[in-house]
């Protein structure tokens, strides 16, 4: 979706990513996946099979009016239309963004609606955009009535989680959905992106503020965060996991610990697969601080360890016949 020409440049972009577990005892194939993203009869789920199965749906658009939250208190007006959209990695995990763009300041007066059906994605304030405390009331959360992406990205996902398709068989506990709200504010040209604060709130909560290039797409900023919001839930899944539990040499225990992470999990590990690569570059600042990669390798050779471990403790299985 893109905006019609003579469309003022965007100063501001920000969405919210929701991440779960798909319930189905197992993973969707291809078909599947594009029947339970197929959103629109308008336009088709892509699907991609290389490096792994991943489909995207095609996004729609929510209408908004109301306050957008700000860290200051200020009171902003905006109207136009929230895109959403759906991914599905390896049949296995769901996300359901919700984003918006926004210019740095708007009419007097609201437009009529098909001004901003025009403009898809497309955000705009009532008098000026005051930029920088929009960024920062977006990742705080707003006040009830004030815009909250987190709530659109959750209609949809509840939607779909309810698809016929989906047998609700969950394949394994202990795994919650998270969140991951963002602000992109543009810089001039010159600087590259950069992640100007990356956080792990309370409960399930993660914000992450950023600074990118003037004329980036905020299509590109949204696959970027979908790519942080599915490795921090794997992440965050498989250490839950395996709390307290990955020590034991008990072979019952920790195989009920292992099996899920091993069977489920572990090879979905997979960084920068796709997305824009101008913006990739921002995975070395998460690889840095807090070390995404590292803490996956290495809880991945404590599995690793456990496995061969558990092999070595356990009975030799003596084929018939032979005697020992």
């Amino acid at each position: 979706m893109t905006a019609p020409p003579g469309t003022a440049s965007a100063v501001l972009s920000c969405g919210e990513v929701l991440t779960c577990i798909l319930p189905s005892q197992q993973p969707l194939d291809a078909e599947s996946a594009a029947a339970l993203l197929s959103l629109r009869t308008d336009e088709r789920v892509l699907v991609s099979e290389r490096p792994n199965l991943y489909a995207l749906s095609p996004e729609t658009l929510t209408g908004v009016d109301c306050a957008l939250p700000t860290a200051n208190g200020a009171k902003v007006r905006v109207v136009g239309t929230v895109a959403v959209r759906a991914t599905l990695t390896e049949g296995r995990v769901l996300q359901t963004t919700a984003y918006f763009r926004a210019p740095a300041d708007g009419p007097d007066r609201r437009r009529a609606w098909g001004h901003y059906l025009m403009r898809p994605g497309w955000v705009e304030p009532l008098g000026r955009l005051p930029e920088q405390e929009a960024a920062d009331g977006i990742l705080r959360g707003g006040r009830p009535g004030e815009l909250d992406l987190g709530l659109i990205a959750d209609g949809l996902l509840t939607q779909l989680l309810r698809h016929p398709l989906l047998d609700q068989a969950v394949p394994f506990k202990k795994s919650r959905r998270t969140r991951l709200r963002w602000a992109a504010l543009s810089a001039p040209a010159g600087p590259g992106p950069s992640i100007q604060r990356f956080t792990l709130g309370e409960g399930d909560l993660r914000t992450i503020r950023l600074s990118v290039p003037d004329g980036t797409r905020p299509v590109a900023v949204a696959g970027l965060c979908e790519d942080f919001a599915l490795h921090d839930w794997l992440l965050t899944t498989v250490v839950r996991l395996l709390d307290g539990r990955l020590g034991s040499v008990e072979a019952p225990t920790a195989l009920t610990a292992l099996r899920p992470a091993v069977e489920h999990l572990m090879h979905l590990w997979m960084p920068r697969a796709r997305g824009d690569r101008t913006l990739s570059t921002l995975w070395d600042v998460l690889e840095q601080e807090p070390g995404f990669t590292r803490q996956w390798q290495s809880i991945s050779q404590r599995i690793r360890d456990q496995l061969a471990l558990l092999n070595t403790l356990a009975p030799r299985r003596v084929p018939t016949g032979e005697t020992t």
